[in-house]
């Protein structure tokens, strides 16, 4: 039997997890780390706590397992996008790295704005300049900390940190990159007109691959640290989202994944490269060679859920404690009792601004038909539709790039919800799925991996043998016409305020 290795360099922590061919866990391990907010709306962590907690987990799943470290057959890394670490001549890390939550760039997105234009950025890199993402963070070390910035010889994502210390490479794979804003995503290779308009040396960005090809072999110090063998393949491993599409199977046209979380994500598969030129939705090539995914995001999905519960769900948490069950299943039992449409009322989730399909930080959550009537129940069962008209919207927006999706998964603490996925499924009107492994990203680079070491032929391959669905939730034909109806009244509600959320923004 193979082995292959799947670590995630998440910003809680990273988790390895060792797998045998099969995708079976054999052994896991996870070691979280702080994040560093030195100012308001800065975010920064230390690429040392990513590459300790990497080489300790690594150690852990070996002695755990007790496979031999001849039958571990490669590497896969997956990493949050869009931090930013800078290493100078010797390979040292010059300040803590910037993440992707940071938000301390506003000025250099103008900046890029103004010496490239939205509409070439968009065309070039797939989206409009983003503060999160990695040329801003790049240009504001140029701007603000100089004499850091003249020592650079390096530019490094999280994940590609981490292989520089198993392997001693400079590399990235298409899919993270496509998050930096260097690179030409519809080509697949650096930028050089952004590379010289932004005056940043091509030199220190690392050579770019599919993410299933191999990057780099661990060297022998590593090897002897880690119990592994020298020359263990390392791939090139994903950006978060898309190893968690691989993870999740999500690997061919149709395809798609729906994450609730703290926020929202729809996440879906394209052979074809398609642009929203206004920039609602994130476009970045897939970890499927010769492909690109399409990505819409809604703020406050799971966060409306919480917002509701920590305030108006005291009875519940109480039971839940006396009952040993969650408090959110009790919930869920309370909302199956409204019909479809909450008693005629609707909740928008605008509770941090939204991104997809309105960009609009000055967006509020609204509650829209409240009338004495209501219930608290009518009022939980709205902020579960609502949620799930924002992730409609998202939906719609891939339906005028031409990307249909009759396939999708759910993940995230909201898809283990019967009652969320029959909402999905009623709403994009077709199956809603869950797989059978937890996994996600730590899986979808085990994939990978396991394409590079030449186990599997494809990363379709790898996915149709690995991937393995759990539950499958269909539409109800009687509900899907129904949500319709208020679906397209919800569709009008934020055109209707938008000039007042910006009103209130500015009181």
């Amino acid at each position: 039997m193979s082995y292959i290795i799947g670590v995630d360099c998440g910003t809680s922590g990273t988790k390895t997890v060792l797998f045998d061919e099969k995708g079976t866990v054999i052994a896991s391990k996870t070691i979280e780390y702080p994040m560093y907010q030195p100012k308001n709306g800065y975010a920064e962590q230390d690429p040392a706590d990513w590459a300790n907690a990497m080489t300790e987990t690594i150690k852990a799943v070996m002695a755990q397992s007790g496979v031999k470290k001849e039958d571990v057959k490669g590497i896969g890394i997956s990493g949050q996008m869009h931090g930013l670490v800078m290493l100078d001549k010797d390979n040292k890390v010059l300040r803590p790295s910037i993440i992707w939550c940071d938000q301390r760039t506003a000025a250099e997105v103008e900046e890029m704005n103004r010496i490239v234009g939205r509409d070439k950025l968009v065309e070039i890199t797939a989206n409009p300049a983003l503060t999160g993402w990695t040329a801003a963070k790049i240009l504001w070390v140029k701007n603000n900390e100089p004499e850091i910035y003249s020592k650079v010889a390096h530019i490094l994502l999280p994940k590609d940190y981490l292989r520089f210390i198993l392997t001693g490479e400079y590399a990235t794979e298409v899919s993270d990159a496509s998050g930096m804003q260097l690179l030409d995503v519809p080509n697949r290779k650096w930028s050089d007109e952004l590379l010289t308009a932004f005056g940043i040396d091509k030199s220190w960005l690392g050579k770019v691959y599919e993410s299933c090809e191999v990057t780099g072999k661990v060297t022998k110090a590593m090897a002897e640290s880690l119990g592994l063998c020298e020359g263990t393949i390392v791939v090139g491993g994903a950006g978060d989202n898309a190893a968690a599409a691989v993870g999740t199977g999500v690997v061919e046209d149709g395809k798609a994944f729906t994450t609730i979380g703290t926020s929202g994500v729809v996440f879906a598969h394209t052979s074809g490269i398609s642009i929203d030129k206004k920039g609602r939705v994130h476009t970045c090539c897939a970890a499927v060679p010769g492909a690109w995914h399409v990505m819409g995001v809604t703020q406050g999905a799971g966060l409306s859920l919480k917002w509701f519960r920590d305030n108006f769900c005291m009875t519940e948490k109480e039971t839940a404690k006396l009952m040993g069950v969650d408090e959110y299943y009790l919930m869920d039992k309370q909302a199956e009792k409204v019909p479809v449409g909450a008693n005629r009322l609707l909740y928008l989730p605008y509770l941090m601004g939204e991104r997809t399909p309105h960009l609009d930080p000055d967006a509020r959550g609204v509650f829209f038909g409240l009338s004495a009537i209501h219930t608290r129940r009518d009022m939980l069962r709205a902020v579960l539709e609502g949620v799930t008209y924002s992730l409609r919207d998202c939906v719609e927006v891939f339906r005028e790039m031409n990307v249909n999706v009759s396939d999708m998964m759910a993940c995230g603490g909201g898809g283990s919800s019967p009652l969320w996925r029959s909402m999905l499924a009623d709403l994009y009107n077709c199956d809603v799925k869950t797989a059978a492994s937890k996994e996600g990203p730590a899986l979808g680079v085990a994939i990978l991996a396991s394409v590079g070491a030449g186990i599997y032929s494809s990363v379709q391959e790898a996915a149709g043998a690995i991937v393995k669905t759990d539950k499958v939730q269909s539409p109800d034909p009687a509900n899907v016409p129904e949500y319709e109806k208020y679906y397209q009244l919800y569709r009008e509600i934020y055109p209707a305020l938008k000039a007042q959320y910006a009103k209130l923004a500015s009181l």
